[in-house]
């Protein structure tokens, strides 16, 4: 379904507070529900993200299918409503139990008696970036006036750099990241449930920037918290470099970074553990992205040398 570029935006940027690291894999599934629904229910799209999002991640931790199939059945939506809600008024309650079976209706089509969800299925994961693209993107930023130039660089620092999703980005402050006397920028896990360890290539930036933001945001300093869903989708439709270099886009940037790890042949738990993967079936998306290795290379592998 093709949607405005504003509504597009906010679902492409939309991450829950304190997301846990299933999100990476519920998180399409739940932008796919939002995104065949929008136009077709009298909501909007921040509250129909945030009301699937809760309802899935519900799901998640209870052992429901993995699908919006059964998610959105009538008694897991009772069940949610009822169990998963603890706090809310009962007049809130009965608006997600109605905007909830609204989504159901919508989706659900009779084919010969038989009900199933009209969904595609979660979309790929972004096309990484090649070196070279990277290269002159990083280039392009360095040219920009200087606070433009910091956030360009903190995005792409924390994306390619990183690995981290857009809405990590978006809550990660410059005290949250040290720099070791071997001169290596580290994110202890006790930030966001994960040891992550910056490439080698964005250290120096990364050093720069944590320095000048202190404790206040990488990205986009004195934005609001919690952060606008938009924060980073808004940024990169102002700041676009001119043809012929690609979009400045978060997810490519982080899939570039997926991609560079797995192209090195880093073992994949590792690579998994990092991205905030649930496990690392996760990384067969882009495994098509990672060029196979040479016969020499492989033999030399299966012999055990070094």
């Amino acid at each position: 379904m093709a949607l405005d570029l504003a509504t597009s935006s906010v679902i492409d940027a939309y991450t829950p507070r304190e997301a846990p690291a299933c999100w990476v894999e519920v998180g399409p599934l739940v932008k796919a529900v939002v995104t065949a629904t929008v136009e077709r229910v009298p909501y909007a799209v921040v509250d129909l993200l945030h009301v699937v999002a809760r309802l899935a991640l519900w799901a998640e931790g209870r052992g429901v299918a993995r699908e919006p199939a059964a998610w959105l059945k009538n008694e897991t939506v009772d069940a949610f409503v009822l169990t998963g809600c603890a706090g809310l008024k009962p007049g809130t309650l009965r608006t997600y139990r109605t905007w909830l079976r609204r989504v159901r209706e919508v989706l659900v089509f009779d084919d010969g008696g038989q009900e199933g969800l009209k969904l595609s299925a979660p979309p790929a994961p972004a096309s990484p970036y090649e070196d070279e693209e990277i290269a002159a993107l990083r280039s392009w930023a360095r040219q920009l006036r200087p606070r433009a130039r910091s956030d360009a660089l903190a995005l792409m620092a924390l994306a390619d750099g990183m690995g981290l999703a857009p809405g990590e980005i978006a809550r990660l402050r410059g005290t949250d990241i040290r720099r070791t006397r071997s001169g290596a920028c580290v994110l202890d896990a006790a930030v966001l449930g994960r040891l992550l360890v910056a490439h080698a290539g964005w250290e120096e930036i990364l050093a720069e920037l944590t320095g000048q933001a202190g404790d206040d945001f990488l990205f986009r300093p004195g934005h609001k918290d919690p952060p606008p869903d938009n924060l980073i989708a808004s940024w990169t439709h102002q700041h676009q470099p001119e043809t012929p270099l690609p979009k400045l886009n978060a997810r490519r940037l982080r899939a570039s970074w997926i991609v560079s790890l797995m192209r090195r042949r880093i073992d994949p738990g590792v690579i998994a553990a990092a991205a905030g993967l649930a496990s690392t079936a996760s990384l067969a998306r882009y495994q098509h992205f990672v060029p196979p290795l040479s016969d020499r290379e492989t033999a030399r592998l299966l012999r055990g040398q070094r």
